[in-house]
């Protein structure tokens, strides 16, 4: 399957498991799992398309597995703006996280944090290459912002980390921003 392909399938994806799941005739469970047959049918895509798709992910986006009841189901990692329950431990985040986004929103983020709009979490990279790579999907020059996560976490803020390594928090309080 081309490059191209694969990226439109990963976005129809992840707009079905991640925002929409009704538009796509899908029932997520508490955890945002639904049956892969459930996904396929919904979609109208083979069972090789989606395995590709979730294996040439290069954000490992998804994550298949069989539940208790031996169904085969697959849910987003992360980045739901619809209710759902990861069932992420809390995590010890690494001394700095890094935040990319594109030059225009720095103004606003410096007065007033990184907030997570219409998703669960905030997003943070464990280094400054990813943060570069997720920010450069923003119109314009990219800015990685740097976190003081270990600071943050000692003063009771709480940290996840979901499948993929992608560092999850409910805001990040401009002071914790580093220059």
């Amino acid at each position: 399957m081309d490059r191209e392909r694969l990226v439109r399938l990963s976005k129809r994806m992840s707009k079905a498991l991640r925002h929409d799941p009704d538009r796509a005739g899908l029932v997520l469970d508490p955890a945002g799992w639904t049956p892969v047959d459930a996904l396929l049918a919904a979609l109208r895509i083979e069972r090789a398309e989606l395995d590709a798709v979730v294996a040439g992910n290069d954000k490992q986006r998804f994550a298949v597995e069989r539940g208790a009841d031996g169904v085969l189901r697959i849910r987003a990692n992360q980045g739901h703006s619809v209710p759902v329950d990861l069932g992420l431990p809390p995590a010890t985040p690494p001394d700095r996280l890094y935040h990319g986004t594109g030059a225009g929103a720095l103004e606003s983020i410096r007065a007033t944090g990184l907030h997570r709009g219409g998703r669960h979490h905030v997003h943070l990279s464990a280094d400054s290459e990813t943060a570069h790579w997720v920010g450069a999907r923003r119109a314009g020059r990219v800015v990685i912002l740097t976190v003081d996560a270990a600071t943050m976490a000692a003063d009771g803020h709480v940290f996840h980390r979901s499948a993929n390594g992608v560092w999850l928090t409910d805001a990040v309080p401009a002071r914790y921003l580093l220059d």
